[in-house]
């Protein structure tokens, strides 16, 4: 079975009614995709969407002029191939670091697959682009729900904590070795400003028969330790 008889490919003939039509998918599935991660307040808004979806839409009508302008002289997949990598840049500014916590991973990727729905679009890939968006928007959504499903079941911990002094850490220390808890990773950060307190992330594995919000208690409870939570 051809690829011509799986998607319809009349939206990749070079007339301009079709670039209309591709330009008005890309600003559609940009939207879509940016009203996504807006309402869930997260980076990569539908202005940046759009912006990248038509651009890459653009891209690729660009490609497809120049070959028909220049035929045989152009690698129509040239250019696509440098706007995928370039993007990526962009998405890396989104990625925030703040302690131990690193954020915007998801909106660096979202803002990648935007400029290939828009690449998909610019060369009259309509139908792929639509089912990639569909499927894009019903993962990130399915995500969380299976996550939390599955992750309820981990004994799998890392845990931030807030202590008072170098007496604190070595108290939270032993009590994961009293408890069996085999430490993957124990970082401390030393405070920077008078003030502040010592800060530990620690990741680990708790024994089958200990309950995870109430070894959060346990530690909590434990001499010098200020505050406890799960990462």
């Amino acid at each position: 079975m051809g690829a011509a008889d799986m998607f319809t490919t009349r939206f990749s003939e070079w007339t301009w009614q079709n670039i209309l039509v591709r330009i008005t998918f890309a600003l559609a599935l940009g939207i879509v995709i940016g009203i996504d991660r807006g309402v869930k307040r997260r980076g990569g808004g539908a202005r940046t969407t759009i912006t990248v979806c038509l651009g890459s839409a653009m891209v690729m009508l660009m490609e497809q002029y120049l070959e028909a302008i220049y035929p045989e002289r152009l690698d129509i997949s040239r250019i696509a191939a440098q706007v995928i990598s370039g993007v990526g840049f962009l998405g890396a500014g989104s990625i925030l670091v703040s302690g131990h916590q690193i954020k915007g991973l998801t909106s660096a990727a979202s803002i990648w697959t935007c400029a290939c729905i828009g690449l998909a679009v610019g060369i009259g890939f309509l139908d792929g682009a639509v089912i990639l968006t569909a499927v894009w928007l019903l993962g990130v959504h399915m995500a969380p729900w299976i996550e939390r499903k599955v992750y309820r079941y981990s004994r799998y911990l890392t845990l931030y904590i807030e202590v008072e002094d170098g007496k604190a850490i070595t108290h939270v220390s032993r009590q994961l070795k009293e408890d069996n808890c085999l430490v993957d990773s124990f970082h401390v950060d030393k405070p920077k400003a008078k003030g502040q307190h010592f800060q530990i992330v620690a990741t680990f594995r708790m024994p089958p028969k200990i309950n995870r919000e109430e070894y959060l208690g346990i530690l909590h409870k434990l001499k010098g330790v200020l505050f406890v939570d799960e990462i």
